[in-house]
């Protein structure tokens, strides 16, 4: 049964916070954290995520085959690589590694929030290859070997680690980090299996979003010229070069295996741990809102998220991967309300405005405005990221639609 053990700290200062413990014994995999008690005693100290309380523990966290993922406690996980992360590093690595090794082998750089590991001298656990993260003026190179390894070319060992050592957090499509000077941005390339401009159309929904008052990332496209324009997203967990503490939703709620969960939920978690709640609530329910408005597939509990903010508590993080979809069907990942389900419906949203504590009126309102906002503007959102003629017509439905309709009635 081999063991592996990190130091897990803090950002740049390395402040220690805990000790990670990961074991593997045939199928099953499980870890446990205990925080340092100096972390304790640290009066800037906080939970790395809701369900590890200061100064209890140790906690425990085990995954079996169909849902390995939960070897690593959420505030772990979220800092581990995705489905295209983990396929370029059994690439680089070979197959079998556990979720430890994916943790590891990733890139100290390129890893969401602000913990960090250290081994047992004390040195940083760095994954990748010294300065593995690409800098902007390489990304077409970078795009290339994306696209060789998408269409099973062959890719030396070195540009493989290379783009796996940069490989983000967050789904399957194909990705890396880039440095520009100080600013870190995730690249999220077009796949050469896309039948639609899936990156073009996120970047003008992003835009669309920020026009309906949404807090979102800076976002640009690179490479618009060519077949495969990339999107640019920049970190929010990054101020500079500073590391800020973040977790995915499905930590905040505790979820795993697959669970889904609801917005009510992360209402409530907000309600116990946000720094500005109502501001929180009403960004959530605008948020819920447009996501039904533009067809959004993708609003799992994973693409909602937390930055920490100081004092035990946490923000709602910038909005990110909102992907219209006008061909799927018309459900939310995520529910509405707690055990509800999953239609995506203005009409259901309105009802549960009360959980937001939002008024009537004000609900009202704020559906209205977003739908005639989309309505007016989402045509030249696609055209200005060169999206148009029949391909802005197969995107219509996502932003034109029966709940476009209901919610200009309200």
């Amino acid at each position: 049964m081999p063991d592996f053990n990190a130091h897990v700290v803090l950002g740049e200062s390395l402040t220690p916070v805990g000790q990670l413990r990961f074991t593997q014994a045939g199928p099953r995999q499980f870890s446990t954290f205990a925080y340092d008690p100096a972390w304790i005693e640290n009066p800037r100290a906080f939970a790395v995520q809701p369900t590890f309380p200061l100064e209890a523990g140790p906690f425990h966290a085990s995954g079996q085959a169909e849902n390995k993922r939960d070897a690593l406690a959420g505030a772990f996980a979220d800092a581990a690589p995705d489905s295209w992360g983990r396929r370029l590093l059994e690439r680089a690595y070979g197959n079998g590694l556990s979720e430890f090794e994916y943790l590891t082998l990733s890139d100290d750089t390129c890893r969401q929030g602000a913990l960090r590991f250290l081994d047992d001298r004390g040195e940083i656990i760095r994954g990748g290859t010294a300065d593995a993260v690409p800098r902007l003026v390489d990304l077409e190179a970078i795009t290339a070997i994306a696209r060789a390894y998408e269409q099973g070319k062959e890719v030396s060992p070195e540009d493989i680690q290379a783009l796996a050592g940069a490989g983000g957090s967050g789904g399957a499509r194909p990705k890396a980090n880039v440095r520009d000077g100080d600013t870190l941005w995730l690249a999220k390339f077009t796949s050469v299996h896309d039948q639609q401009p899936i990156e073009c159309v996120e970047v003008a929904t992003l835009r669309l979003a920020r026009a309906c008052g949404i807090r979102t990332p800076e976002v640009r496209l690179e490479l618009a010229d060519t077949s495969f324009p990339v999107a640019l997203v920049q970190r929010f967990d990054r101020r500079g070069t500073a590391r800020v503490p973040y977790i995915s939703a499905r930590t905040a709620l505790g979820k795993t295996g697959t669970e889904l969960g609801s917005y009510t939920e992360i209402v409530d978690f907000m309600r116990a741990n946000a720094a500005d709640p109502q501001a929180d609530f009403r960004e959530l329910f605008l948020r819920l809102i447009f996501t039904i408005l533009v067809s959004n597939k993708d609003d799992h509990l994973k693409n909602h998220g937390f930055l920490y903010v100081g004092s035990g508590r946490w923000r709602l993080s910038p909005a990110f991967d909102v992907n219209p979809a006008p061909d799927r069907n018309p459900h939310l990942e995520t529910a509405i309300l707690e055990g509800g389900a999953h239609d995506r419906s203005i009409r259901l949203a309105f009802e549960a405005c009360e959980f937001f504590e939002i008024a009537e009126t004000d609900a009202r309102q704020m559906i209205r405005k977003t739908a005639q906002r989309i309505s007016v503007a989402w045509r030249d959102a696609l055209r200005q990221v060169g999206v148009a003629g029949t391909l802005a017509r197969e995107y219509e439905a996502a932003f034109v639609n029966e709940q476009t309709e209901i919610a200009l009635t309200f």
